[in-house]
């Protein structure tokens, strides 16, 4: 068995355990993240079966928090049963935020724009009412997504902006509604100019860190399956971006997604 190192906790605020890649064998890459130093982690769903997974989850493990609602590309599955599960789910005092929820217009073709943008809008309204914070997904969408957020006044609630990958000048007007922004391992790659420019721009005390496991694994591991003990290789990217120590970051990471997710006492149950 590999010793465990030493290093400063990090908290995965985005990935994907209840994905069917990890659902069968999550007790293995809780114990290989735990190697990373990653204790903590929102487990974040998007549809009928991945919210049922993560609530689960958060249900068997202290240190996985659900984080449950409608992905934009899983509207066509959005009726008035899947709406109702939801809204009883989210009365479980385990879940620590709606997601991920917003708005992609990358490949639309089943998911119509005005469509996504209700369902988008009806979810915000949930978050203001349970005093819930949200973790916004957003693809080709940024304009958008931005109205959206400000006409929900998201500063009463909170969120994140999860895998951020605008500009520097993006990054500024979410912070200005109020968003955390975080980044995922997009921010490793030497070519991902625009994202390092926001991580550079974004202060350590509105970033947070995730991998959106299984997907876009940062430097070293990219070209293989991401999982969640690679947080720390994000760490280490913004780390060198911003010539501060990785403990640091880990840190002040880790304290901005518990008090967002873990310390929310107004909540409205």
């Amino acid at each position: 068995m590999v010793k465990k190192q030493h290093q400063q906790q990090v908290y995965d605020s985005h990935t994907h355990l209840n994905d069917d890649v990890f659902y069968d064998d999550v007790p293995a890459f809780i114990d290989r993240a735990a190697h990373y130093g990653v204790t903590e982690m929102n487990i974040v769903g998007s549809n009928k079966v991945l919210n049922a997974r993560a609530l689960k989850l958060g249900h068997q493990y202290s240190h996985l928090h659900p984080i449950i609602g409608w992905h934009p590309e899983d509207i066509a599955s959005w009726n008035d049963e899947t709406k109702k599960e939801l809204q009883q789910q989210l009365l479980d005092p385990l879940v620590v935020g709606i997601g991920e929820i917003g708005l992609d217009y990358y490949n639309d073709e089943h998911s119509p724009h005005q469509r996504q943008q209700e369902i988008f809008a009806e979810q915000l309204e949930w978050a203001r009412k349970l005093k819930l914070p949200v973790s916004i997904h957003c693809r080709d969408a940024l304009a958008d997504t931005y109205e959206i957020l400000r006409n929900a006044h998201v500063d009463e609630f909170g969120g994140v902006m999860h895998s951020f990958n605008g500009s520097a000048e993006w990054a500024e007007k979410f912070m200005n509604l109020g968003m955390m922004i975080s980044f995922s391992g997009v921010v490793s790659f030497k070519n991902a100019t625009e994202v390092h420019e926001a991580a550079l721009a974004v202060p350590l005390e509105k970033m947070m860190v995730e991998t959106d496991a299984p997907y876009l694994t940062p430097l070293p591991y990219r070209g293989k399956q991401n999982e969640p003990g690679f947080t720390k290789f994000t760490v280490d990217a913004i780390a060198q971006l911003k010539q501060l120590d990785a403990g640091k970051v880990a840190y002040k990471t880790f304290e901005n997604a518990r008090q967002l997710f873990l310390e929310n006492e107004e909540r409205g149950l």
